[in-house]
């Protein structure tokens, strides 16, 4: 027997035209009937695309073109143990006076401490009289991710290592671990940028912080691009958010320009087009370093 047209304007399968459909692929989000619903991970898939599923598995891609990662931990635990391995070396060196804090703690500008609360803003490292605490617009751009890294209390860095081992390797299992990386750093650089631009220009920040709302903010994305509860993730996000606009001493520069990066780092792997996708991706994740990148330099331009 054959299908009857569906009533104009009714949702049909994009296989079987005559047969009405509100249940969407999703992966393609293309209209399936029944008889095309084939069960997947969450929801339905069309044959279409659990077919490019299949093939992806025996390539040993995730699902946004990554290579599928044998151990999806590893590198979570190696961005940990270098966290970790910064921490131990201040912690070992003075803790909150170590030197390494002030070379590698990100501050928007550099001062001259002529000690016992003395110091000497607007010189130079070589004018200094005393120890020259140096800042990113006097040259030291490492500390826009060597910040990143740099923690002096336990449990900063705990809550943080914490939330980097929860989200990492689910990122991973579905970015890959290059695309991971590039999620992490960029949202990093994303986070240091917005304290370059909005914190006091004096005073220094640390934490991977902005690394960690960068995951946040993706793990957003994927579940709203796969259409699971993003409940959880909401109010995880909304309790996190309340504590950085309510504690003193939270950098919320760099949590909100973590968050946005992330956003927008997952935005550009999971919405680009299949065809040529990694294309797509790199020149992306390419773009949005870029206009960091120019942000950061009009900043510098800006305190020179």
């Amino acid at each position: 027997m054959t299908d009857q047209p569906a009533p104009a304007g009714v949702p049909t399968c994009y296989r079987h035209p005559g047969r009405e459909s509100h249940i969407r692929c999703q992966r393609c989000e293309r209209p399936i009937c029944p008889d095309c619903m084939r069960d997947a991970a969450v929801g339905f898939q069309c044959p279409e695309c659990v077919a490019e599923g299949k093939k992806s598995t025996r390539s040993g891609r995730t699902a946004y073109g990554g290579l599928r990662p044998t151990n999806a931990s590893t590198t979570t635990l190696v961005l940990i143990g270098l966290n970790v391995a910064v921490w131990i070396a201040i912690l070992a060196t003075g803790a909150a006076s170590s030197r390494l804090v002030d070379l590698l703690a990100l501050r928007p500008s550099g001062f001259c401490d002529l000690q016992n609360g003395f110091v000497q803003l607007h010189v130079s490292q070589a004018a200094c009289n005393g120890t020259w605490m140096p800042g990113v617009s006097d040259g030291a751009y490492w500390q826009l991710i060597t910040g990143a890294f740099t923690h002096v209390q336990l449990l900063h860095i705990a809550f943080n290592m914490f939330a980097l081992y929860l989200f990492g390797p689910q990122l991973e299992i579905y970015f890959g671990r290059v695309r991971y990386l590039a999620l992490y750093f960029i949202s990093a650089l994303t986070g240091s940028a917005l304290v370059y631009w909005a914190a006091p220009e004096y005073t220094p920040t640390v934490g991977a912080s902005g690394a960690i709302f960068g995951l946040l903010g993706a793990m957003l994305v994927v579940s709203l691009k796969i259409r699971v509860n993003v409940q959880g993730i909401v109010v995880l996000l909304a309790i996190n958010f309340l504590m950085t606009a309510t504690i003193s001493n939270i950098s919320w520069q760099g949590h909100v320009g973590g968050f946005v990066g992330g956003v927008l780092v997952a935005g550009v792997l999971v919405y680009a087009p299949r065809r040529h996708r990694t294309a797509y991706q790199s020149a992306g994740l390419v773009a949005l370093t870029v206009v960091t990148l120019l942000a950061i330099v009009a900043r510098t331009a800006a305190l020179a």
